[in-house]
């Protein structure tokens, strides 16, 4: 279909059994693709525009523990709320989280996990970024606004780090920033990079943590040159390690790229992790996701 507005994917294995997987993908225009890892459509939710989407696994419903998902809606200003069925493969809807009128348009969203806690973080295109607890385990979905940060400008890709709670925001045409998501923490941000035009070029588009042999990084993807630069992070410090691109092969180079996922350790048929991004173009004039193994981004960049 010609008329797919992709944006951001959002991984997910069984546990149990990692070549059980799928990977989910927003379209701007329509609503909230599933796919299994050879491409092939799954499911199609016609939720409305949606824009960024994140997941966590373990949400306990009626008893039995799903896979929440969910992603901003720009036409109703809110957080679309889907469960997973890790056993049926089936997705269906389970909420919406309105943001407000004085939110206007949710653009940019991550999600978190504290515990049991689990936290909703959608931005705006003014630099507003509002944290919600989920209130869980009821059969209608509903939330707390817990904080709020700023930044300057417009954000949009959002990732956090739930080992350490911090949330890193990326500023498209600034940098990215970090947060302490601890009630009372500091609200003042940490510049991580910034936007130089040369590691790091606008506008800064998605961000995710990739955790693999005892280290773990965060990447962001670069929309201006369409590549992905990686940080490793050292407590409260993050040591460049290089970017790479897609020049995707026999299928088609990864340009105008947008959302980006990365999933740590074994995926469907990836046995090391893999990271999934937006391509603007397949070369037909789609636009779709692409997948690469975590594999190869480690031999290009010589990581340990």
């Amino acid at each position: 279909d010609p008329a797919v507005d992709a944006d951001d994917p959002a991984f997910w294995a069984d546990p149990r059994d990692p070549s059980r997987a799928v990977l989910f993908g927003t379209d701007k225009s329509d609503g909230l693709y599933v796919h299994d890892l050879d491409g092939k459509v799954r499911q199609f939710l016609a939720a409305g525009p949606l824009n960024n989407v994140d997941l966590r696994d373990g949400f306990m419903v009626g008893g039995k523990e799903q896979v929440l998902v969910a992603a901003t809606e720009r036409s109703k200003f809110g957080i679309a709320l889907f469960l997973f069925d890790p056993d049926s493969y089936e997705t269906k809807p389970y909420g919406f989280i309105a943001t407000g009128a004085d939110f206007g348009e949710p653009y940019g969203f991550c999600m978190g996990r504290q515990g049991d806690r689990f936290l909703l973080i959608a931005n705006n295109k003014l630099g507003e970024v509002r944290v919600y607890g989920l209130n869980g385990g009821g059969e209608a979905a509903s939330a707390v606004l817990g904080s709020s940060f700023k930044v300057a400008t417009q954000p949009e890709g959002c990732v956090v780090d739930d080992k350490t709670g911090k949330l890193y925001v990326g500023e498209e045409d600034v940098g990215i920033w970090r947060f302490d998501l601890a009630p009372g923490a500091n609200s003042t941000p940490f510049k991580v990079a910034a936007v130089d035009g040369q590691r790091l070029t606008a506008d800064v588009e998605g961000l995710s943590i990739m955790r693999d042999r005892g280290t773990d990084y965060l990447i962001a993807s670069s929309q201006g040159d369409a590549t992905y630069p990686l940080w490793r992070i050292e407590g409260d410090s993050y040591t460049y390690v290089g970017r790479f691109a897609v020049d995707g092969g026999p299928i088609d180079a990864v340009t105008g790229t947008d959302g980006l996922d990365a999933w740590s350790g074994p995926i469907g048929p990836f046995p090391e992790g893999a990271i999934a991004m937006h391509d603007t173009d397949d070369g037909n004039g789609q636009q779709n996701f692409k997948m690469v193994d975590w594999r190869e981004v480690r031999r290009a960049l010589s990581l340990p």
